[in-house]
């Protein structure tokens, strides 16, 4: 099921087709101002008075602005009285050459399906949430006898008690070892839960109750999901009071051993009451969110609490907000902030917002539960406002500085390699393997905004002409694949994804096979840099830089240029070998025998510890196959045709 049929989710943009109505009026391609407002006076003429969201397009059909009315056509006819528009939507209406309408049942759910289509087409001229990776969650899976606790991430398919968001993938890291600490709830998988004969290291440092091996109970097992629970919904004082008499008990029947475990449970919930307890009585389930704006720049900081826990905090640097209300723009990011997002039941403001109320409505429609925004006034909650107000002051101080010299360092950059502008796009490639095996390829992204995570790509190596080890045809597989796609996808290069500059992590050789790569694809404009270590393995910040041509260029060691492009350099190292450990780490518990149908776990173990491994699976002859436990001659057939397919 997509995530856009869920009951819970918002109608998608697909389900309006029967309400949708698309008008152009194309005029001589020219972003003049006059075509804009005649392609919208157009659409005038049918519009209806209902609510619904509307997408204004260029003559590309590129989308340049997505909005929401609660009456389309009172709303859409502001675009024409062009003298009462702000220079950048005046900007926006002479680039407007058709219009997408679609009509809603209630201004609320106009308002959902907004943000839904920003965040899918990213207008231009629309308030951005630049960060839309999702965040991590702890996930108590329910799915298993006994219940499972561990980091998810990503859609909320899987059985169980979801709690989040945390802020990054740190701080829901540390929760879960203080957790484990304190619950000694399993976090292996299930195939690892059921193939243990012993327990494992996790229960030798006392961070899980081993219910592999029946070292604990299913009853006492679950009072301690059911503690988990009760904690994780912020009602930790019950729980060290349970913890504290247990302890106590213990002692006095001097089972001192007991006392010592309870005794680590009690540290360890200390540890995360006291790195996590925010003083703000009463609050529970609270996202709260300040705003900053310095040198037309705007931070907004978002501060995570669950149960009275602070689950961390995160500042964001929303785009296009230039000539847009402080107030529009926290608006905009909160919706479109809660369109992944289920919103808590209160979330605090720094300012009054014009559509509170409507805010509130659509939230409320999306959590199927009420949603509150309140502006506080005093008392602790007005004190956790002004704390976040602090750190989006801070964040955006920060982030200023940070760009005004990333400009510079990128403007250096443009004049050391001769490219023709500042790069907006720039990305670095590398690829990762053992003796050829587990060979992955990895490409991130930077820009002047800093690494661009989402946009982060791997590449499993899977041509079978590649050759193991052959680390240029693994770069020609690569580019092949991330620039035909370009090419097809983008001809006209006016998305954005196209890059201002290559860096490859190598020397001439790999430099030379690149630009042959590109040379035959036909991708003439894009410059090329080779970086490579150089002769004390850039130790001594020694990097040689190869051009195109032979040209090698060297940055004197204390350059701020060299330090950026060794972190360029160092990121794309990084994410390869962490993508190639992935994909070496989920070899190894998978084998040939999971792809096979009607092989479940007892069989997959049974032909195991029959034949000793998979390969010697794979090689039986039929009659062997036969005389295997719990392999009847059906199964055995199908297990040999499945190795054998018959030509």
């Amino acid at each position: 099921m997509s995530k856009a049929d869920r009951p819970d989710h918002p109608r998608s943009a697909e389900r309006f087709n029967e309400e949708q109505a698309t008008y152009a009026v194309r005029g001589d391609g020219q972003p003049d101002l006059e075509a804009g407002v005649a392609a919208i006076r157009e659409v005038l003429k049918t519009l209806p008075r209902n609510p619904g969201v509307y997408r204004m397009q260029d003559d590309r059909g590129d989308v340049l602005y997505v909005g929401k009315a609660r009456a389309l056509k009172n709303r859409v006819t502001n675009y024409t009285q062009v003298a009462k528009l702000p220079k950048r939507l005046q900007r926006m209406v002479a680039q407007t050459r058709s219009m997408t309408i679609v009509t809603t049942r209630t201004e609320a759910e106009a308002l959902l399906l907004e943000a839904q289509l920003i965040k899918r087409f990213r207008p231009a001229y629309n308030v951005l949430l630049r960060d839309d990776k999702s965040f991590p969650f702890i996930l108590l899976r329910e799915d298993h006898e006994f219940p499972r606790i561990q980091k998810h991430r990503g859609a909320r398919r899987i059985k169980g008690q979801y709690y989040g968001p945390f802020a990054s993938a740190g701080s829901v890291t540390r929760t879960l070892n203080a957790l484990q600490k304190l619950f000694l709830l399993r976090s292996c998988s299930d195939s690892f839960f059921a193939n243990r004969s012993r327990p494992c290291l996790l229960y030798q440092i006392k961070r899980c109750s081993a219910p592999c091996v029946g070292r604990i109970g299913d009853a006492d097992y679950g009072e301690l999901v059911e503690e988990a629970k009760e904690f994780l919904a912020g009602k930790s004082t019950g729980v060290q009071a349970r913890l504290s008499k247990q302890m106590a008990l213990a002692a006095e029947k001097q089972d001192y051993e007991l006392a010592a475990v309870y005794r680590d449970r009690l540290r360890a919930l200390t540890y995360i009451q006291g790195s996590q307890t925010v003083h703000a009585e009463g609050l529970g389930d609270a996202d709260v969110f300040a705003l900053a704006c310095k040198a037309g720049t705007m931070s907004i900081q978002a501060f995570f609490i669950r149960g009275g826990q602070n689950w961390g905090h995160r500042a964001f640097f929303p785009a296009h907000t230039n000539d847009v209300p402080e107030a529009e723009v926290l608006s905009s990011f909160l919706v479109q902030f809660y369109e992944d997002m289920p919103p808590p039941r209160r979330i605090l403001v720094d300012r009054q917002l014009a559509d509170c109320e409507l805010l509130e409505e659509a939230l409320s429609e999306r959590a199927q539960r009420k949603v509150v925004i309140e502006l506080p006034q005093r008392g602790s909650r007005r004190k956790l406002v002004e704390q976040a107000t602090r750190n989006a002051e801070e964040a955006l101080d920060r982030h200023l500085a940070e760009t005004t010299t990333q400009g510079k360092i990128l403007r250096e950059l443009a004049d050391t390699f001769e490219l023709a502008d500042v790069p907006k796009r720039i990305e670095v490639y590398d690829n990762s393997h053992i003796m050829g095996t587990n060979a992955t390829g990895a490409m991130i992204v930077a820009g002047p905004e800093g690494f661009r995570k989402n946009n982060y790509r791997k590449f499993n190596i899977k041509r079978p002409e590649t050759q193991p080890g052959d680390d240029f045809a693994m770069m020609r597989e690569v580019l092949e694949r991330r620039f035909g796609r370009l090419e097809k996808e983008d001809p006209d290069r006016q998305s954005g994804e196209w890059p201002d500059l290559l860096l490859i992590d190598g020397g001439k050789g790999q430099l030379s096979a690149v630009c042959e790569v590109m040379e035959d694809m036909g991708v003439h404009d894009v410059p090329i840099v080779g970086v490579a270590k150089g002769p004390h393995h850039g130790r001594e910040g020694r990097e040689v830089f190869h051009l195109p041509g032979g040209r090698e260029i060297t940055l004197a060691p204390n350059s701020a240029l060299l330090f950026y492009l060794q972190r360029l350099r160092d990121e794309a190292h990084r994410f390869a070998i962490g993508t190639h450990r992935a994909k070496r780490a989920k070899s190894l518990t998978t084998s040939t025998l999971d792809e096979v149908p009607g092989i479940g776990p007892n069989r997959k173990r049974a032909l195991l510890m029959h034949f000793g491994t998979a390969r010697a699976v794979k090689g039986a002859a039929l009659e062997d196959l036969e005389k295997a436990p719990g392999i009847n001659s059906a199964m055995a057939r199908q297990l040999y045709d499945y190795f054998h397919p018959r030509g």
